[in-house]
């Protein structure tokens, strides 16, 4: 049986506190950074209930708070804190991460080093914000965890990008989205060392050396409802992501012999509440969908675009129109200006006029669909003909040939 058991990932977990306790004295209080919900299959959520216990929380013999590692993301219900972390932790031990007034700067990326990364397309400086709770001085230990997986902006997620977009502020968002989108997603996905990578290296480097940081990272993948971590990397050192970078691109990049033609995405209801997340379903299918082809996106949680009512009012404003069309639209606007996270996220949202996206949903109507620049169908109908799909290739009773996808988060799908 491959992966971590339960008892090797407590092992784990209890091993690297007592090195911790051995380093830093006896932990009094300590700052848990993980992902929300959004990262369901990360095993994060069971890893911070662990961490939780072995500290004894419960039992008052350590302050441990508790911060999803939001960004942009919309705060955690207390039923969705139930679901991914369990009942034991009380809800009160969440706090909000706010990226636009709970952040203080602690330096920036020089301008110079942003244009040499990325070939002159960025040339001005970053700041490096963190959340005012990462310089608490009374916190003995920060940990973040979090899932290495394939990603749009930075290449390979999490690592430090946890810190400088997870709990970060809007410069650093929005800057390293765009310099991301500016780049090439096809250029980034599934890879190291990315331009954005290399600014988070830059900050890790030179301002939060003195931070008392431990990353725990996973490498997970699915199979139905069962997640399993295939890895566990903790420590501080880069070479551990590196490690769990070479683990994920073994297990969560997909090539394929043939490129389809129709692609069918499911996004399930309770992870997936936005297009501004649902979107995986369209950049991590990109770079396999045949030019000419089709994407249907099964949405039926799919409420709304933006994960804030600002973002949300831009892309129903500007829509999913296009990487040249978009970077038009930066130049002469200025709400785009101060938000360039959304233009970056409306060039990932859209194929390009390659292949064609449908938003299957049942809580958008026709002409909101639309006026984002996709395709409407009714969640009913397409989930009536796409209905016990297994992942991969499928052939329907009719002779349609179908690549299904039964969630876009866990991997990245690409043409040999």
């Amino acid at each position: 049986m491959s992966g971590f058991s339960k008892e090797a990932i407590k092992a784990a977990l209890t091993k690297m506190l007592e090195e911790q306790t051995a380093l830093r004295g006896e932990l009094k209080k300590v700052l848990i950074l993980p992902p929300d919900h959004t990262r369901c299959q990360s095993g994060a959520g069971l890893i911070t209930a662990m961490l939780w216990n072995l500290l004894g929380a419960a039992q008052g013999r350590c302050e441990v708070d508790i911060m999803p590692a939001l960004g942009t993301h919309v705060r955690m219900s207390p039923e969705e804190v139930a679901e991914f972390f369990g009942t034991e932790i009380p809800y009160e031990k969440f706090l909000e991460h706010d990226w636009k007034h709970d952040v203080v700067k602690i330096g920036e990326v020089p301008g110079s080093f942003v244009s040499e990364i990325s070939e002159g397309l960025i040339t001005h400086a970053i700041d490096v914000e963190v959340n005012k709770r990462l310089l608490d001085s009374s916190y003995d230990l920060i940990v973040s965890v979090g899932q290495v997986v394939p990603h749009e902006v930075v290449g390979m997620a999490n690592y430090s990008k946890n810190i400088f977009v997870g709990v970060g502020g809007s410069n650093m968002i929005n800057s390293s989205h765009m310099l991301g989108a500016f780049y090439g997603m096809e250029r980034i996905m599934g890879k190291d060392f990315s331009p954005v990578r290399k600014v988070f290296d830059y900050a890790e480097e030179h301002f939060i050396q003195s931070m008392p940081l431990v990353y725990i990272l996973t490498v997970t993948t699915t199979e139905g409802t069962d997640t399993t971590v295939e890895g566990l990397y903790i420590g501080r050192e880069r070479a551990l992501f590196e490690a769990a970078v070479k683990r994920s691109q073994e297990k969560n990049l997909n090539y394929l012999e043939t490129r389809p033609k129709k692609m069918v995405v499911y996004l399930d209801e309770k992870e997936f509440k936005s297009t501004w997340l649902g979107n995986k379903s369209i950049y991590r299918t990109r770079m396999a969908i045949a030019d000419g082809g089709e994407l249907i996106v099964l949405a039926p949680g799919v409420l709304r675009f933006g994960e804030d009512m600002e973002n949300d009012r831009l892309i129903r404003k500007y829509g999913y129109v296009g990487r040249l069309k978009v970077l038009d639209l930066v130049d002469e606007n200025e709400d785009l200006q101060k938000n360039l996270s959304v233009a970056a996220h409306l060039i990932h949202g859209s194929s390009d006029g390659r292949f064609s996206i449908t938003y299957a949903v049942k809580h958008l109507t026709r002409e909101e669909v639309e006026g984002a620049s996709f395709r409407y169908a009714d969640y009913d109908a397409m989930a009536a003909r796409y209905a016990n799909l297994k992942d991969g290739w499928n052939t329907l009773p009719d002779g349609e040939e179908v690549y299904y996808i039964s969630n876009p988060a866990l991997g990245l799908w690409a043409a040999k």
